[in-house]
């Protein structure tokens, strides 16, 4: 890593770790469900190890394997009718809110 712009985005992900990650409460999905690095420290190390242009495509294919780790993760919508006492009682919970 020795160009200005993977220095400059070495930098800006080490912020993001530093200041903003951490407030957010939560951490991405890849890690939850798989264990490991986090995306950012994943991209980072790839940043350092590739430089910018060379961890696109690594960066890239880990932002897709978060977001299938997040479908995996959010539960399925669940709805139905119960009944309490001969009265039914419609429910719904779960899934992402639309």
């Amino acid at each position: 890593m020795e160009s200005l712009p993977a220095r400059l985005a070495d930098r800006a992900i080490a912020a993001y770790q530093r200041r903003w990650s951490p407030r957010k409460g939560w951490s991405c999905a890849h890690r939850v469900a798989h264990g490991g690095p986090s995306c950012s420290a994943a991209v980072r190390a790839q940043v350092r190890r590739r430089g910018l242009l060379g961890a696109a495509v690594p960066t890239a294919l880990r932002f897709a394997a978060c977001y299938r780790a997040a479908a995996l993760l959010t539960p399925m919508e669940v709805q139905g009718v119960c009944c309490l006492g001969g009265i039914p009682v419609p429910f719904r919970f779960g899934g992402r809110r639309r």
